[in-house]
This record gives C-alpha cells, structure tokens and sequence, in this order.
C-alpha cells in the first residue's frame, strides 16, 4: 500500500499551509458548498463526496502537477482543524499567476486569510521568482477587496472570467512589499 504524505508548504505563526490530498474530500465538499463559496466564486457542482474527490484530483492536485502551485489547505497549528484554501492559481486568461483564497464562515474575520495570503506571496516572490500577482473578485465582494488592498494589491480594472462574468481585477507588484 503506498501511503502519500502530507508535505507542509509553509507554517506561519498559527497556521500550516499543506498539498490538498484526496482524503480532505469530506472538508473540500463541505468548503465549496458554504454560502460564501457559492456566493462569490460559484456553485463547481460539487455534491457528494465522489465529486469532491474527483475536484481534488483534477483541479487542485492537477495544478501542483502540472505548474508546481496551487491551492493548500490552510490548517490551525493548534487544534488541527482545517479552516480553508489558500494558494495561487495559473488561470488561461491571466498573464500571472492568480492569489486565491476562502475561508469556511466561521473563520472569517479572524485574521487568518491575512496570514495565509501573506506567506503565499512571500513564497510566490522568494521561491518561484514571481514579480506580479493577480487577484480576482465578483464585484460584489467587498471583504474579499479589502483584504488584497491590505495586502499591497491594487485595483487594476475588471476583466471577463470563462463563464461570461465581469470580475475585479487586483495586481500586486514584488515592489510593494
């Protein structure tokens, strides 16, 4: 039987950042079905926990395959509880990587998406030699603004997603930091 480990990207001063693994599907099906999941980055149809799984294969470790970065689970050192993801994103229709982040509802506001989207620049810049980043928003989501603008992003226009929305574009310079 061959057992995978869970390789810890980063720690920050209360949280791990690790690979997403295939046995978080209960907590990824859960993630993308809370209310601001479906809000403000869209229903990814998934609805049971074969379908969270097969997200985690083809979406999320697909992308640390196929670019070396991706989203990571963002786990409390303290009790181990995972709160949500937070990475970057290669997305066709952006020139640089992406900043994403989503906590589970009770996690907002705790400071803990301002952590974790922190270490993921730093190691963005110092470990995979990115100068710029972009964030995406809908452009109803005011929080989700707020916290790029604290971390150094800046508005830099909308741009037209896959699906036919208009979202906000926010760009972050190495020189900001």
């Amino acid at each position: 039987m061959l057992v995978s480990k869970i390789v810890n990207v980063l720690e920050t001063k209360y949280l791990f950042l690790s690979q997403v693994q295939v046995s978080d599907g209960p907590f990824i099906l859960e993630l993308l079905n809370s209310p601001s999941w479906l809000k403000y980055i869209g229903d990814r149809g998934v609805k049971d926990l074969n379908a969270a799984e097969h997200y985690i294969k083809y979406n999320i470790i697909n992308s640390y395959q196929e670019h070396g970065f991706g989203l990571y689970k963002i786990t409390l050192k303290e009790s181990g509880e995972s709160l949500g993801l937070c990475g970057l994103l290669k997305r066709d229709y952006l020139d640089y990587p992406d900043l994403g982040f989503a906590l589970m509802p009770q996690h907002e506001r705790q400071g803990y998406g301002h952590e974790a989207a922190q270490s993921i620049m730093l190691l963005a810049k110092e470990q995979l030699g990115c100068s710029k980043l972009y964030a995406i928003t809908s452009k109803d989501n005011g929080r989700s603004q707020k916290l790029l603008q604290k971390l150094g992003f800046s508005a830099h226009g909308s741009v037209v997603n896959p699906e036919g929305q208009t979202v906000s574009l926010f760009q972050w310079a190495s020189s900001n930091v």
